[in-house]
């Protein structure tokens, strides 16, 4: 088992092959359009086909994984509408949360935010993607987290992890991993000077890089597919 495997299980069976298989997508371990193999699974976490199945039920509503009748479950993918919708909706909501938390900045905020900055750059000069990409998630959920409005956390976290996966693939490219701490460090200024508008372009630009490259990799595939 990984190391991750071998943390404290939480209460049930069902809820840690939930999290793990949730882990595995959104990292980008089980790939897009890629089958979920449920007795390899079975076998790997230690449980029966029973915590699976629900576990798999659940990723299923969220919109991670779909099954299709006599093949199996497979992990979703993602046209370039849902991608461009998906990331719509998290301009919308984010830029909520982002103005309210510029507007309130509890304490410790920006301190936080240039910590796991760091990590964020380790991360791209290792040409660690994993790394760099919980490290970037976690970057804005501490500054989403700040608006101090959870139920909209929740909802923006959901927009996360259906895209997660193809996060990995953007940040493949030194370029982007470049970009995206230049970006970083400019929102950490913005909101060191309570400047909430700088703040909320900042992000939109940061979003509308990681689109329009994820663009030009869902446009190469789909010919392929046809």
């Amino acid at each position: 088992m990984s190391s991750a495997e071998q943390r404290r299980r939480p209460q049930t069976a069902q809820q840690f092959v939930l999290e793990e298989l949730r882990r595995a997508i959104t990292t980008g371990e089980l790939r897009p359009g890629g089958p979920i193999r449920q007795e390899a699974l079975a076998a790997r976490f230690e449980v029966s086909r029973v915590p699976l199945r629900e576990a798999l039920k659940a990723l299923e509503a969220e919109g991670l994984v779909v099954h299709h009748v006599h093949r199996g479950y497979f992990v979703a993918e993602l046209s370039l509408n849902d991608l461009e919708e998906i990331y719509r909706i998290r301009q919308l909501l984010e830029t909520e949360a982002v103005r309210m938390a510029v507007r309130w900045t509890p304490d410790g905020t920006v301190a936080a935010l240039e910590r796991i900055q760091r990590d964020v750059e380790r991360a791209a000069d290792e040409g660690d993607v994993a790394a760099m990409a919980a490290a970037n998630r976690l970057f804005h959920f501490t500054l989403i987290e700040a608006s101090g409005m959870p139920r909209l956390v929740r909802l923006i976290a959901t927009l996360w992890d259906a895209t997660d996966a193809y996060r990995s693939l953007y940040y493949a490219e030194s370029g982007h991993r470049k970009q995206a701490i230049r970006e970083h460090r400019a929102v950490i200024s913005s909101i060191r000077h309570g400047d909430e508008e700088n703040t909320v372009r900042w992000l939109d630009e940061h979003r509308a890089h990681a689109v329009a490259a994820l663009r030009e990799v869902l446009q190469v595939k789909a010919p392929e597919e046809d």
